[in-house]
């Protein structure tokens, strides 16, 4: 597989983990228990600007067994409500626009979570991916700042 295409691969496993695709295409709904003892949490109203329809995915959370969260499950589950909050954009109506205001706190929650793995993780190979993503998010995040500052709203 092509180093992009991992990274995209991981951001992708990142943002949608422990099935909260499966979740959301069910329509799980907040406070509904999991087959595996999980709780949905989370789920966030649509909120003025959002498209219609459209709702953030639902936050797994997933107590040890002390029914406490260990150091990076807290550090995921923040940085997780943190990018969904900050994708929580008005959209304009111009897609080209709304795609890179959108993506930025998408790719800033990307490289949150791959520090989250490069102070709790311990897999080698893991830890160069994490180191991956920070280096093309940060690109990205520049070059979709770049577009935004040099493209006039229409």
């Amino acid at each position: 597989m092509p180093r992009k295409s991992l990274v995209l691969s991981l951001a992708a496993g990142l943002f949608l983990g422990a099935g909260l695709g499966y979740a959301v295409s069910q329509g799980i709904s907040p406070g509904h228990r999991m087959p595996d003892g999980t709780m949905m949490h989370g789920q966030m109203p649509n909120a003025p600007g959002h498209m219609p329809g459209m709702q953030h995915a639902p936050t797994v959370r997933q107590p040890g067994a002390s029914g406490t969260q260990s150091p990076s499950t807290v550090a995921f589950l923040a940085a997780n409500e943190k990018m969904h909050r900050d994708m929580s954009i008005t959209f304009t109506g111009d897609a080209d626009r709304d795609f890179a205001a959108s993506m930025i706190p998408h790719h800033e929650g990307a490289i949150a979570m791959a520090r989250i793995q490069l102070a709790h993780g311990r897999d080698a190979e893991m830890r160069r991916l994490a180191e991956a993503v920070i280096r093309e998010q940060e690109r990205e995040i520049a070059e979709l700042r770049a577009f935004l500052a040099h493209t006039p709203p229409r």
